[in-house]
């Protein structure tokens, strides 16, 4: 159904389907997600409070920390409550504004996550390669400034998308079969020619997910040369455990994003049922582990949320 104002050529709504093929699986599925929202929601919410109640974590690593713990929380936020409201209740239409938000939200808190990636590995290549200096280097003003280049490099990027998709004309079918709105799928329900739309998203995705991988390889490079430097192995293996966290939240957010993005334009004899739940897993699965694999790898972290629910336990016997 087109809008009243026809000369835009823009629907007043899309319909989203969900997860096409798997129907019967809907109720199931939605279930798994919600238990991995509401983790993630717990997790995150749970790093946030303990980073800014504890003085000692008040560092440039637990700084960037509470960047991604808040990425997290937006981007699946962003997404999940309306993909539950599809898979349960049916609530499948979805404005044409709302979709471009959900769109932007998607693409730009994506990029951010990615981009707080690498700070973070400059972080750990600061503090490995120049120990020393390392707070006198990574000052707060620094990180902030960090954290607003990621943001602004990341609105750059994902705001022509809404040009892009507003400048289509929507003529025919308004079912786009997913679960949530993202770029390309809404292109390619337009009846314009969308070359740009597919040439821009190529360069788009380049430039966050190959730009950053390169940047990221080559912190962990320096990295690498400076500990095979030391002189024993326990210093050796004691500077590589501090970069442990960091490298399975990496693993996390880049392996199914990389194998999303190759199977969405090079798979496909692969079902489309299986693309729109990687999609659907990806915008909660790395908001769910990111807390849980800092806080079984980092000490400091995991030493200040014991100490913060054995104080909550202490007062709570104390007013009984």
């Amino acid at each position: 159904m087109l809008a009243p104002n026809q000369s835009s050529h823009h629907p007043a709504s899309f319909t989203l389907l969900g997860i096409p093929g798997l129907e019967a699986a809907h109720i199931w599925i939605a279930f798994a997600i919600c238990l991995m929202y509401i983790t993630a929601l717990a997790g995150n919410g749970i790093m946030l409070l303990v980073i800014g109640r504890e003085p000692g974590l008040h560092s440039p690593m637990f700084f960037f920390l509470c960047f991604l713990a808040t990425t997290d929380i937006l981007l699946s936020s962003a997404t999940i409550p309306k993909m539950l409201a599809i898979m349960w209740f049916q609530a499948r239409e979805i404005s044409f504004d709302s979709c471009i938000a959900q769109m932007v939200f998607i693409h730009l808190l994506t990029a951010v996550e990615s981009g707080i990636l690498v700070a973070m590995a400059f972080d750990r290549y600061i503090a490995i390669c120049h120990p020393l200096r390392y707070r006198v280097i990574l000052t707060d003003g620094l990180v902030v400034k960090l954290g607003l280049t990621v943001l602004v490099r990341s609105l750059l990027i994902i705001l022509p998308f809404i040009l892009l998709i507003k400048r289509l004309h929507f003529c025919k079918t308004t079912i786009l079969p997913h679960s949530y709105c993202e770029h390309m799928g809404i292109a390619k329900l337009a009846c314009s020619d969308i070359r740009v739309n597919v040439v821009y998203g190529l360069t788009g995705a380049l430039l966050i997910l190959a730009v950053d991988l390169v940047l990221i390889g080559l912190s962990y490079s320096l990295i690498l040369r400076a500990v095979l430097r030391l002189p024993t192995k326990d210093t050796q293996v004691k500077a590589f455990s501090t970069c442990g966290s960091h490298v399975s939240v990496m693993m996390v957010f880049y392996t199914p994003a990389l194998f999303s993005f190759l199977t969405h334009r090079f798979g496909h004899h692969i079902p489309r049922f299986v693309h729109i739940l990687l999609a659907n897993f990806y915008v909660v699965l790395p908001p769910m582990l990111n807390p849980i694999i800092y806080g079984v790898k980092t000490k400091q972290i995991r030493e200040s949320i014991l100490r913060t629910f054995r104080k909550k336990r202490g007062n709570s016997l104390q007013c009984h």
